[in-house]
């Protein structure tokens, strides 16, 4: 019987590209470009520090990848630019079903595990119009190893006090799925973008195109 519904948040319930308008107000027809590279490069940094050993939080994974991103398309970020570009972050947009479907989730425990550190990933949720049906918001910062390493998950199992078994993990990233499948718990990959599986020899117990399907786990 699963006890815990654990939510990833960006790209999960969070759409990391309503970015592109405000990149768009400094940047004017840049936005969609920036706002790529910008996540393209915030994944990419989080893996390289985890496998050089060298954590940063996630805020300053995300200022570094922002930097690279303007970089990379020639455009010039001043201080002002780049804090209203990461405030920007703290103000994302939920998807479109999400708020629909986890008020009619209420009698399950709802749980928001993410690599985002506490500065980012707090006021995100408690800004949105979720706030009032998650339990706990939990981050990786809390064991300084980010997902997808067992120590993540395990870190978040301990945290829920209930058995791998128990927990019914969802993220729209493939990466994340995998290890949460790989350390046992049940998962459900969010496959917002109709991508293909991974072949790799962890799989999802369920794909939904979006959060519509954890409706089946209701009761």
């Amino acid at each position: 019987m699963v006890k815990a519904l654990v939510f990833d948040a960006y790209g999960t319930l969070f759409d990391v590209h309503s970015v592109r308008n405000k990149c768009n107000e400094w940047f004017p027809e840049k936005g969609e470009a920036i706002s790529k590279t910008w996540r393209e490069k915030q994944l990419n940094y989080f893996f390289l520090r985890q496998l050089m050993g060298r954590y940063e939080p996630f805020d300053h994974i995300t200022r570094e990848a922002l930097r690279y991103a303007c970089k990379s398309n020639d455009v010039t970020l001043s201080e002002e630019a780049e804090e209203e570009l990461m405030e920007a972050y703290l103000e994302l947009d939920l998807f479109e079903e999400v708020e629909e479907v986890l008020s009619k989730l209420d009698d399950k425990t709802l749980i928001v595990f993410s690599n985002g550190s506490p500065s980012m990933i707090d006021p995100l949720v408690e800004r949105s119009d979720i706030s009032g049906y998650i339990d706990d918001v939990l981050s990786a910062d809390g064991v300084k190893q980010y997902k997808p390493v067992p120590a993540a998950y395990y870190y978040a199992q301990q945290e829920l006090g209930v058995e791998k078994e128990d927990i019914l993990f969802m993220s729209s990233n493939p990466w994340d799925i995998s290890g949460a499948a790989s350390f046992g718990f049940r998962t459900a990959w969010i496959n917002r973008n109709g991508l293909p599986r991974e072949e790799l020899d962890v799989q999802p117990e369920v794909e939904y195109e979006d959060l519509s399907g954890l409706l089946r786990w209701k009761d």
